[in-house]
């Protein structure tokens, strides 16, 4: 089309464009176009997660490197630092306040130094999982991969941090007559089920933690609470006996996670730590927990995979 000016030149204007009157999302069908970042269906994600099992683990490797890079006894503090809590709770709950619950010094070290070190693995899951979103960004607004990998990465670096402890804790069981069992052999499924547990909580802490970042501040108040409703440095049952509590008070406390799996891993390596220290269906509880806030943690996170690093 052409038309003529009123200095007598003749002016071509452009035809009609077939897009013209095409919505966004109209041209973003047409041409294939999609959102970027936008949440993919949830097998598709899994498979991505599968695709990216290297960087995963690579990177949990190179964080928990990196912890302690800076301190000059490195990767000892490891294992140094649940064991000086022991130590502490020991002074404390174990000769001045009498929590040992009438147990002599064989069997409560050996309860006490287990119940600081699967704790510990909790809470340090969730403290970095709450930190795994926000404290990334630069990496997740540079990179396209699932958001989930950080959380599991930091989850699966503390279960690296728990196998090392574990050394320092079968050093203490053998220091004071607990020696292999078949029992032992019981470690490997409590770990598992707690690994999947703390997974699932380092992904709801990091959906939670991305949008309102104070609650990494809040948090160790929280876990704090926590570690004395869940017996780490008494035996929670005969405690809360003493105490008077009601059935019902006494039945959510030992049925919590960490009290599960801290009287899981105590029957498994202390050799007259019976069934009757268990509360009733520890196993179910056990596994129950991991289901739930595993599974449902890991779909929790996935609901929100837009949304992180935005804004």
């Amino acid at each position: 089309m052409s038309e003529t000016t009123h200095d007598g030149a003749v002016a071509v204007s452009a035809p009609p464009s077939p897009d013209d009157g095409l919505s966004p999302a109209e041209l973003a069908k047409k041409y294939g176009l999609s959102v970027s970042g936008a949440r993919v269906g949830f097998g598709e994600y899994i498979r991505q997660m599968w695709g990216r099992r290297h960087f995963i683990l690579a990177f949990s490797q190179a964080k928990l490197t990196a912890q302690y890079s800076q301190a000059k006894l490195g990767q000892l503090w490891q294992v140094a630092t649940p064991l000086l809590n022991a130590a502490v709770y020991f002074f404390i709950f174990g000769l001045l306040l009498g929590g040992r619950g009438g147990m002599e010094n064989d069997m409560y070290i050996p309860f006490l130094v287990t119940g600081v070190f699967v704790f510990t693995f909790s809470q340090n899951s969730a403290m970095a999982g709450v930190r795994a979103i926000s404290g990334n960004l630069g990496l997740v607004r540079a990179l396209h991969f699932p958001r989930a990998s950080l959380p599991i990465s930091f989850s699966l670096q503390q279960l690296q941090q728990l196998l090392f402890s574990m050394i320092v804790l079968v050093a203490v069981l053998l220091g004071f007559g607990h020696f292999p069992a078949l029992a032992w052999l019981l470690i490997i499924p409590v770990l598992l089920l707690q690994f999947v547990f703390n997974t699932g909580l380092a992904l709801i802490m990091a959906r939670m933690g991305a949008k309102t970042p104070d609650l990494a501040q809040l948090l160790p108040f929280i876990l704090r609470t926590w570690m004395y409703a869940s017996g780490v440095m008494y035996p929670l049952e005969r405690m809360l006996q003493k105490a008077g509590a009601h059935s019902w008070v006494s039945d959510l406390l030992l049925a919590n996670p960490a009290a599960v799996y801290m009287d899981l891993m105590r029957y498994a390596v202390i050799n007259d730590y019976t069934s009757a220290n268990l509360p009733p269906h520890v196993w179910a509880l056990a596994l129950g927990w991991a289901a739930l806030v595993g599974v449902g943690g890991f779909v929790y996170f996935w609901k929100a995979e837009e949304q992180y690093g935005r804004g």
